[in-house]
């Protein structure tokens, strides 16, 4: 086997490790709440040693939000290969929510106590620097590519970029106090319609 796919095979491990241990995280959070989890509880759902836990995560609240980090490059990823005559806001609609419905997230909705255990992961830190993180350089360099300004020098690009993590962070939020509980994915789609058309003010 040529050098390169024995590489691109030991990435791919590396990676299918990486969620599978973030998806026992979140799966043991909302078994037992997050605070009762453990890294060597985490590791064992996961099939792997305490050790390759840590080689990857430093700690259960970096495990459990590095499927979120996953769907922000994801997008950004989507967008990039948008068709270029597309408007801004489609390509930026259908590259944020093409994650979440490819993990089926516009079908399932959570019970009570998992949106309990939602709204303690959304309160995380690392979760919010997760997404500052993401949503940062290269959106700001697409952004500015797709609508023919300069990442510098223009408002434009910047203010589209700061208005991605505040839709996201705002979905998230409502997402959380949702009574009845709501599907992300229709919380997301409805932020983004009602930033392309301009935040107009609600019906009082």
């Amino acid at each position: 086997m040529p050098d390169d796919d024995v590489l691109g095979l030991r990435e791919r491990k590396k990676l299918d490790t990486r969620m599978a241990l973030s998806d026992a995280a979140l799966e043991l959070a909302f078994e037992r709440g997050l605070e009762n989890v453990t890294r060597e509880e985490i590791a064992a759902r996961a099939g792997v040693s305490v050790r390759t836990f840590n080689n990857y995560f430093t700690g259960k609240n970096d495990a459990i939000v590095y499927r979120q980090s996953v769907r922000i490059r994801r997008s950004l990823a989507i967008l990039r290969d948008r068709p270029a005559a597309e408007p801004l806001w489609t390509a930026l609609t259908a590259a944020l929510l093409e994650p979440f419905e490819a993990d089926g997230a516009q079908f399932n909705l959570p019970n009570p106590a998992q949106l309990a255990e939602i709204r303690k992961l959304f309160s995380l830190a690392e979760l919010r620097f997760a997404v500052a993180k993401e949503v940062s350089a290269d959106w700001l360099e697409v952004i500015a590519e797709r609508t023919g300004t300069d990442a510098l020098r223009d408002l434009y690009p910047r203010l589209v970029t700061g208005m991605i993590g505040a839709v996201i962070e705002a979905v998230m939020v409502a997402y959380t106090h949702a009574d009845p509980p709501i599907h992300i994915t229709l919380l997301l789609r409805r932020a983004l319609a009602e930033v392309a058309a301009g935040l107009p003010e609600p019906p009082r």
